[in-house]
């Protein structure tokens, strides 16, 4: 005769593992995956930041009360340093690919690299807005 007991011990295991296995296979859905944005990245004046990619305006950082400077922030150098475009004082634009997290909608979450690239790079991008 098999115990009612025992025989539900074995089904409340078979589901909790089974709960377990579907919480483990949606795990990687919800981490944010990386993606490579290149673009223009301007930093017109202090604590503001953003990168215009091919596909629209990234915010990286601004300044006011929703000021959130994303990890990784300090991995951006001096841009004035290489090629670089002065607008206003000693603050401009240049050409960069970053690695990056997204709220998937307008905003940077995460900066995980930078690389510098020259201007022409982004002048000769035709997907890339013309930034005078």
């Amino acid at each position: 005769m098999i115990n009612p007991i025992h025989g539900g011990e074995n089904i409340l295991k078979n589901v909790m593992i089974l709960l377990a296995a579907a919480t483990l296979a949606a795990l990687p859905s919800l981490a944010q995956a990386a993606e490579t944005r290149c673009g223009w990245i301007s930093n017109p004046t202090p604590r503001n930041w953003w990168l215009d990619d091919r596909d629209k305006t990234w915010v990286i950082m601004t300044q006011g009360p929703d000021d959130q400077e994303p990890e990784g922030m300090d991995l951006i150098p001096d841009i004035s340093e290489k090629e670089y475009v002065r607008t206003n004082g000693n603050y401009g634009y240049a050409c960069a690919c970053l690695s990056v997290e997204t709220d998937g909608d307008e905003r940077i979450t995460s900066i995980i690299s930078f690389r510098q690239l020259k201007l022409s790079q982004c002048r000769n991008d035709k997907a890339l807005k013309f930034k005078g």
